[in-house]
């Protein structure tokens, strides 16, 4: 099928409250553009680089999504235009990220990622850091708007694990989701995410299942 097809089947699929982030990493701009004319707003990107001239190079309309792990001397590139950064998963890039904001007065709006996955490889929070960072580091921050939390869930063909993950995660989500006037809780991939809303995921970060296999040529 065609990628405005497959953007079709998948929104038919899903609710109209979860938010359908299309990741776009090492896809040309002319298949980020079918998808665009098909009305799609949110893209994710996990290199700064790339997110960088793909921004530059299409509708100012485009909602950008660094859905990657984000190194703290890169912030400043993608501080003055990004929507939503997903994988914010240390002060110090909380830190760096506020600082950004302030530089170029605008709020950056974040979500704190929490490691959730039995490989270790994984990045993330922990929920006694993420705790921590909510109840004593965000007031200070005033550049960063913390919109909700993010995990990714294990590799793996198990789906009761990734489902106890999932619920963890959500679990966590809800209980401190009212204090905090969180939006969003980011689960699920191409391979898991009707699990990952099934569990309480309001949004989905999806590339393969609806660009096709990634190109790392």
């Amino acid at each position: 099928m065609s990628i405005i097809e497959n953007l079709k089947t998948i929104k038919s699929s899903v609710s109209d409250a979860v938010c359908l982030v299309a990741v776009s990493k090492t896809k040309p701009i002319s298949s980020l553009e079918s998808a665009f004319s098909a009305g799609q707003l949110d893209f994710g990107e996990n290199k700064v680089q790339e997110l960088c001239m793909k921004a530059e190079k299409m509708s100012k309309d485009i909602r950008w999504h660094m859905i990657g792990h984000l190194q703290r001397n890169k912030v400043k590139y993608i501080a003055p235009f990004i929507h939503l950064i997903h994988g914010v998963d240390s002060l110090r890039l909380l830190k760096e990220i506020n600082k950004q904001g302030a530089q170029n007065r605008r709020v950056i709006s974040c979500l704190l990622q929490l490691h959730i996955a039995s490989e270790s490889s994984k990045f993330g929070l922990s929920f006694e850091e993420a705790k921590q960072i909510l109840a004593q580091e965000i007031d200070q921050l005033p550049f960063v708007r913390v919109q909700g939390l993010m995990g990714m869930a294990s590799f793996t063909d198990d789906k009761q694990q990734i489902k106890n993950e999932f619920k963890g995660l959500s679990d966590f989500y809800h209980s401190i989701k009212k204090k905090h006037r969180f939006q969003w809780l980011s689960m699920g991939m191409s391979a898991d995410y009707p699990l990952a809303i099934q569990m309480g995921s309001n949004m989905i970060r999806v590339g393969s299942n609806i660009f096709g296999k990634r190109n790392y040529t």
